[in-house]
């Protein structure tokens, strides 16, 4: 259970996380010091973005953190970091562009978001269970349990799976409509490519592992069958 042939892949994946982390800070930064031509802030690119989509109704709102910006589909708002809500650079008006992004899933009923929202429940039901159940399940040698939190790992694993390309298509809708509106020139899309595919690498740094996992409990399991 501890130490499995799968664990080499594994780490290697770990690694691709960790470095998909610091890839995606830096990234950031670094077009953080760069303006945009236009001059308009990300809460500027998100607010006219949204009202251009005909979603007047939803806010714009900084919170405090870093990268800790979002699109909470249950309020119906767009949450901003502080930098990325007052700062005019490429990494602000991309973030913010990507958030909106995803409030446009919503409103046009994008199947992968809605698919999301709707396994949400029991994916964090399932993700809080599968733990225990695996280790249950191998230390006590009980196939049954085992098996059980594979089918619940499972759903986390596909809950990750799904993310994917929501986030891949918030992206290409927010770089679409930002060289469209003029929020960027052609020659500042580089820049916003960069930001947004260094921070869709960890999305699939992280589904990577997750699936890596899923394989290793299945070989465990399976060779505990036929043993």
């Amino acid at each position: 259970m501890f130490f499995h042939p799968m664990d080499f892949l594994i780490i290697i994946a770990f690694a691709l996380s960790v470095w998909a982390q610091f890839r995606v800070k830096g990234t950031f930064n670094r077009w953080s010091g760069v303006p945009t031509a236009s001059g308009i802030t990300g809460y500027q690119a998100a607010r006219m973005m949204l009202d251009r989509n005909g979603l007047h109704d939803i806010p714009v709102e900084p919170v405090p953190g870093t990268l800790s910006d979002h699109y909470d589909p249950i309020h119906r708002v767009v949450r901003l970091s502080e930098h990325v809500y007052y700062e005019n650079s490429i990494s602000a008006v991309s973030v913010a562009c990507h958030e909106v992004g995803h409030a446009i899933q919503h409103k046009v009923h994008y199947p992968m978001l809605a698919l999301r929202h709707r396994i949400f429940p029991v994916v964090n039901f399932a993700s809080g269970a599968a733990p225990f159940l695996l280790i249950a399940g191998f230390l006590f040698n009980l196939s049954g349990l085992v098996g059980l939190g594979i089918i619940f790992f499972s759903c986390a694993v596909a809950f990750q799976l799904v993310t994917l390309p929501v986030e891949f298509n918030a992206s290409s809708r927010a770089r679409d409509l930002m060289v469209a509106e003029g929020f960027i020139t052609n020659d500042e899309e580089r820049g916003v490519a960069k930001v947004l595919n260094a921070a869709a690498l960890t999305y699939v740094a992280a589904a990577l592992i997750s699936l890596l996992e899923l394989i290793k409990y299945i070989l465990i399991f399976t060779q505990q069958q036929r043993d």
